[in-house]
């Protein structure tokens, strides 16, 4: 009688062991994994102050170490996303190579080197990652070529190698990328010219700080874009027909390099709260099709001509500075600055004639106005930085070879003088 419930017992004992045991089995990460893991901590090591690696101990689940996620598929879990750092700020990071083993986490989707001190070349066998949507290794010292293989990598959307010691060319296998919608490679040693980007999705790319030369055609870069950073590098050649087809930037950045042509006018009307071109070779005349909504606008060191548009009035900092504008400055400029509405508006080194502001009115403390070496005498109000030099008018002969005739004194007006 007493054999039921010791058979009885046996079976839930068996049931709760095959149970554990299907747990347990759902709970193993896929041995490929395991090893990649492995071989990832043996490449890096923290850096002084860091414990980041120091916690990944390998007889516990490693779906639990910092920086891993895995997902939850059966028979074995796979690493789905890696973190490779500690993510508070200014947090100490992780030195050493990449392992060619990282190339073995075949369901990983997210792949961040947080900043560190991590070097060498980035590993050709990242490219078997087929399941990658974000790639990032900011703030290292990565060397060498962007692999051309990183191409393979569809489903990319966000790839930042910034801030790294990267070298040679921009594969136009990386342009040709389809879904990628943030390319930030900033700040390296990439040269070449910039190949064409084909995703349609695409909305920022930065490249600037880098050594990349040549022409950008138009069709090269998508409508989509929004984020525009190409500065200090030694691009060439007019941008016109290509400003004019991205409609929808709100930042764009162009400055210190050797564009030329003229700016299209509806560029100063797009959605923009910045807009940089300084230090280029654009010529010709501005002309903004209506009042400006940009916050900053800075033109300075350029071969920009004709007079100053009205339209430019709106801008609440404005750098006009060191180009060949002629003409008197617009009374609605001086409207603006007396009312505080312009905070900076810099016209030195031009070949302007004239200013009509009252000798009598103060130009706001919040309100800077530089008018040195024109073909006028500044006002006394004119206060500007060191750097435009000593020099307060341009010499007659090159007034008079503008037409503008020798340095005069600016057109002020006493109270009660008519307009």
């Amino acid at each position: 009688m007493a054999n039921p419930p010791t058979t009885l017992s046996s079976s839930l004992i068996f049931l709760v062991l095959l149970a554990h045991a299907a747990l347990l089995a759902a709970a193993l990460l896929h041995p490929a994994d395991f090893l990649s893991l492995q071989a990832i901590s043996k490449s890096l090591r923290d850096t002084p102050g860091s414990s980041f690696l120091a916690s990944w101990d390998f007889t516990s689940d490693p779906c639990g170490f910092p920086g891993v996620s895995c997902d939850s598929s059966s028979p074995y879990r796979r690493v789905h996303v890696l973190s490779l750092g500690d993510p508070r700020a200014s947090a100490p990071g992780l030195t050493g190579r990449l392992d060619p083993a990282i190339g073995n986490l075949s369901s990983l989707t997210d792949l961040a080197i947080l900043p560190g001190r991590v070097f060498g070349r980035i590993p050709q066998p990242l490219s078997r990652l087929k399941n990658l949507r974000f790639l990032a290794a900011a703030r290292n010292f990565l060397s060498g070529g962007i692999p051309a293989d990183l191409g393979l990598l569809r489903k990319l959307q966000t790839l930042d190698l910034s801030y790294n010691r990267l070298t040679g060319p921009l594969p136009r296998a990386v342009g040709s990328l389809p879904l990628l919608s943030n390319l930030v490679l900033c700040h390296n040693q990439l040269s070449g010219q910039v190949p064409p980007f084909l995703s349609q999705t695409l909305t920022r790319i930065d490249l600037k700080h880098n050594e990349l030369s040549g022409l950008i055609p138009p069709a090269y870069l998508p409508s989509s874009l929004q984020y525009l950073w190409l500065s200090s590098n030694r691009l060439s050649g007019p941008v016109d027909r290509l400003l004019s087809r991205l409609t929808n930037l709100s930042q764009l950045d162009l400055s210190m390099n050797q564009f030329t042509g003229p700016i299209p006018g509806q560029v100063f009307n797009y959605p923009i709260t910045t807009l940089h071109l300084q230090r280029n070779a654009f010529s010709g005349p501005v002309r903004p099709a209506r009042p400006v909504a940009i916050t900053t606008v800075d033109l300075s060191y350029n071969r920009l001509s004709g007079e100053m548009s009205p339209e430019l009035s709106t801008v609440e900092s404005l750098y006009l500075n060191n180009n060949r504008f002629t003409g008197q400055v617009p009374k609605s400029f001086v409207d603006q600055l007396l009312d505080s509405s312009i905070r900076v508006l810099y016209l030195q080194h031009n070949f302007l004639t004239g200013i009509e502001i009252d000798a009598t009115e103060k130009i706001p403390v919040r309100s800077s106005l530089c008018l040195q070496y024109n073909c006028m005498v500044p006002p006394a109000q004119s206060h500007c930085p060191l750097r435009a030099g000593r020099w307060k008018s341009r010499p007659a002969g090159q007034c008079r070879a503008r037409g503008g005739g020798g340095a005069k004194m600016y057109k002020g007006k006493k109270k009660g003088d008519r307009n």
